[in-house]
């Protein structure tokens, strides 16, 4: 295995270092036993939150904070994320341990929180050919990527207060509306498919599931995999748009990005389920039935609308470039993304087939 496929830190970016002698001495007031801060770096994945590698002489940690600048009280709620790991911990071991919340902007310019350090491996697309991962062991963590979702729907919301963290009535309707509501305020292109996909949604709403607890960005790139097994997770990463709703909005939010091998380069970017060896999203749907029970015969509506969520995501990051607010060059490229997305979501619809 490639050592670069290590989930590793490197360093601090200009404008988002921390204040390594306030946060040591903050930590050391909280925690026994530590002995001050020996190296602060910073991972370079995501595009929300910032993530930190905080080395000690004793046990390493990781810390997560806003963005700099960011509205803290929205979209970016450290206190929320801390619950989210401290609810999830005792029933479902695949979360970093959380350690400390501090609501303290005095420290580091911002609330933030501290977590374990867990080591593994996540699988990105970008280095696939060097992953030299055989077809055998590549359907096996493939398999268990499944395994684990429908592991994380079975969790019980009352025992582990994880009903506390969403509003499971009416959760699907309120999805459609939002992302209809957000494709429309970053809209720029007159584009029949999507208008055609929206009327759809609205028309097609499911029965609603029993509620679970949804990860919301359930995919390779937020999964830790133990270097010496891959099939096996140590550790789910990212949970801030975590909420408790209807479990195939998750499963068809992680079908919207499991690219096939038959797929266009422009999907192949997503993600690897491409590689040989992996299930093919129907195997994916029979793999989730067959382990969690659920009914998923309304299954079309679930992916059309994951692929809804990404047309959108794209959407409104090229709106940005195309309104001058950004100027990365890769961005105007990502209109082509959406129609390639709005066809094949309109192809779903007409033929029912994932």
């Amino acid at each position: 295995m490639n050592e670069r496929t290590l989930d590793d830190a490197t360093s601090v970016r200009n404008g988002e270092e921390l204040n390594q002698i306030l946060l040591s001495t903050y930590l050391k007031s909280q925690l026994p036993d530590f002995e001050g801060i020996t190296q602060i770096s910073q991972f370079p994945g995501g595009f929300s939150n910032l993530t930190y590698l905080i080395k000690t002489s004793g046990r390493d940690f990781v810390l997560r904070r806003p963005p700099v600048g960011a509205a803290i009280k929205s979209a970016h709620d450290m206190s929320r994320e801390f619950k989210v790991l401290s609810l999830l911990r005792p029933s479902y071991p695949k979360v970093p341990e959380p350690v400390i919340f501090c609501e303290d902007e005095s420290v580091i310019g911002s609330p933030f929180y501290l977590m374990e350090r867990v080591k593994g491996i996540i699988l990105r697309g970008k280095e696939a050919p060097s992953f030299k991962i055989t077809e055998e062991k590549m359907r096996e963590v493939s398999i268990a990527l499944i395994d684990n979702l429908a592991a994380l729907h079975a969790l019980d919301l009352e025992s582990t207060r994880l009903i506390s963290l969403g509003k499971p009535d009416g959760y699907v309707q309120r999805q459609v509306e939002g992302w209809i509501g957000r494709y429309e305020k970053a809209q720029t292109d007159s584009i029949q498919e999507l208008s055609d996909i929206a009327d759809w949604l609205r028309s097609h709403l499911p029965k609603t599931q029993q509620a679970a607890f949804l990860h919301n960005d359930y995919k390779f790139d937020n999964v830790l995999l133990n270097p010496e097994d891959l099939s096996e997770i140590v550790s789910v990463l990212d949970w801030e748009m975590s909420t408790v709703g209807d479990p195939l909005m998750d499963l068809g939010a992680a079908l919207a990005y499991w690219c096939q091998e038959n797929d266009g380069d422009f999907l192949k970017s997503f993600n690897i389920t491409w590689l040989k060896g992996n299930l093919s999203r129907h195997e994916v749907i029979e793999r989730y039935r067959d382990v969690s029970g659920r009914d998923l015969s309304d299954i079309v509506f679930y992916y059309v609308f994951g692929l809804y969520k990404n047309i959108v995501i794209m959407q409104q990051i090229y709106a940005r470039w195309k309104t001058g607010l950004t100027k990365d060059p890769r961005f105007g490229a990502l209109i082509f993304g959406v129609k390639e997305l709005s066809k094949m979501a309109k192809n779903t619809i007409n033929t029912g087939k994932i």
